[in-house]
């Protein structure tokens, strides 16, 4: 049975997240049903990531069988033919290896997390960037980042519904930059707990605005106590931009 691959970007806003849910619009079900649409086929799709609502999404990566051949750039065409008017679009679409699974065959994940750092608030960027007014201090921000890269237990940065049997994972990359008025954090890990991206942020905007040093920062993940954590930061910021096998 041939498998596709797609790569697929979204805006997070109008979802409950990637996965479908019985009693709200999912990413999943979007693509699905225009799957079926163009295919006639109930196909089973499987996400690298499972992204949070409200999450976006620049490199999704999707597979999926269907019983006979398809033409990928026919497939990517209707795909995003049958998707409108949702905020989602197929940017590739390929045949692969029949053993390929968009979640269990990555090896790397890469989020970035974007936060508008002025007073005045967001007009275009509006629900795409977290608005901080309060100025923050990016260098220490990255200071306090590259305390936690490596392999740990990142309890404090797990969200209690999280699911994953080992809160033990290895953040291969954790950088933070300035960008004018944007303040950029990049992740990179072979995989991430439920809302630890959010959580790190979160606890990172308490290091730029001087109400935690760095190495409290440090602390609270050695604490392996989610009541360590600061604040969530929201879902508006964070982007899939990557994934890798």
């Amino acid at each position: 049975m041939p498998r596709y691959r797609l790569i697929v970007e979204y805006d997070g806003r109008p979802f409950c997240g990637w996965q479908r849910q019985a009693n709200a619009l999912s990413v999943q079900q979007v693509l699905e049903d225009a799957i079926m649409r163009f295919s006639g086929e109930a196909a089973a799709i499987q996400a690298a990531g499972r992204t949070d609502a409200g999450v976006h999404a620049l490199g999704q990566v999707v597979s999926f069988d269907l019983s006979r051949e398809w033409d990928p750039f026919r497939i990517r065409e209707a795909l995003n033919y049958h998707t409108k008017p949702h905020p989602v679009a197929v940017t590739e679409a390929a045949r692969t290896a029949e053993d390929f699974e968009a979640r269990f065959s990555a090896i790397g994940r890469r989020y970035e997390y974007r936060i508008l750092n002025r007073r005045a608030r967001a007009a275009l960027e509006d629900g795409r960037v977290w608005h901080v007014p309060v100025g923050l201090d990016a260098e220490a921000m990255q200071a306090a980042a590259q305390l936690i890269l490596g392999r740990h237990d990142f309890t404090t940065f797990r969200a209690a519904e999280c699911q994953a049997n080992s809160p033990i994972r290895t953040l291969d990359a954790f950088s933070v930059s300035r960008q004018a008025e944007t303040i950029v954090v990049t992740a990179r890990a072979r995989s991430f707990l439920h809302s630890q991206v959010r959580s790190m942020v979160g606890s990172l905007k308490l290091v730029g605005e001087g109400r935690w040093a760095p190495a409290r920062f440090r602390a609270a993940l050695d604490a392996r106590d989610r009541a360590a954590c600061g604040p969530l930061a929201p879902p508006d910021g964070l982007y899939l931009t990557g994934v890798d096998y």
